[in-house]
């Protein structure tokens, strides 16, 4: 990427809704750019830094991250962020929770040592490596999901498992920094409106850190889904400068204490 573009990065503090997003997106992607690649890069990172900071000094163990994946582009995020922490030294096991996993993802992931649990067949092992996980990767939804965010199916059994296994105070501390394992949302957690953060059903999984790509998404910054979104890191992807002369809905930040 120029310095140029990098330069035109959007603010942090500007919300945009998913279409704004998706059309920034698409001279990119139609030049052939791997924005996908970029964006889970990032998210490893992320997530990386977050084990650092909370697992501290590994001394035989190794860090357990809880892949939830969709079928869609945020579960490809997902999978390929899940392939770099395997390759880091990370147990990984993916819990898909759509019709499918993203292919090029899944065997990126697989190739790295990463280990499927499948809900239905092994529930029991799915609650055990939510309970021992360091780190939960919430890849269900994306932007995609606009119009009807609201979780269903084997994503919603899932992720209503997961805060039962869990327990209510758990669910309570999101955000706090002090909760084990921690939730890292991949662009928004899944659930919420990506426009006008509506969260029309109470079955999310509150983010502790929420690693959006590109630009700020409008839901972020308000309505109920703020509750939800814990710290919310902008990755930069060279959005910048074709989002230069849109007008976000959001500016400011809202409520969260961005950079």
């Amino acid at each position: 990427m120029h310095t140029a573009d990098r330069h035109a990065s959007p603010s942090p503090r500007d919300g945009y809704t998913a279409e704004q997003v998706r059309g920034a997106e698409r001279p990119l992607l139609e030049a052939g750019e791997p924005l996908m690649q970029r964006a889970a890069d990032a998210l490893a990172d992320e997530v990386s830094r977050l084990i650092a900071e909370t697992h501290g000094p590994v001394h035989g163990e190794r860090p357990l991250v809880v892949v939830l994946a969709g079928s869609g582009d945020n579960g490809g995020d997902a999978l390929f962020a899940g392939a770099h922490l395997a390759a880091r030294g990370a147990e990984v096991r993916i819990v898909a929770v759509g019709s499918r996993l993203h292919e090029s993802g899944a065997l990126a992931a697989h190739a790295a040592g990463a280990r499927d649990l499948d809900p239905e067949a092994a529930p029991d092992a799915v609650d055990a490596a939510v309970r021992a996980a360091d780190v939960i990767v919430d890849g269900i939804l994306g932007i995609g999901a606009a119009a009807s965010p609201a979780l269903r199916g084997t994503a919603r059994e899932v992720v209503a498992r997961v805060r039962t296994v869990l327990g209510p105070e758990w669910v309570a501390r999101a955000g706090s920094g002090t909760r084990h394992p921690l939730v890292v949302a991949v662009d928004l957690p899944s659930g919420i409106s990506p426009d006008d953060g509506r969260v029309p059903d109470p079955t999310v999984l509150p983010a502790d850190v929420t690693v959006t790509m590109g630009a700020v998404k409008a839901g972020l910054l308000f309505g109920p889904a703020v509750e939800v979104v814990g710290r919310v890191v902008l990755v930069d992807l060279g959005l910048g400068r074709a989002l230069a002369g849109v007008q976000p809905v959001v500016t400011g930040g809202g409520r969260h204490d961005l950079p």
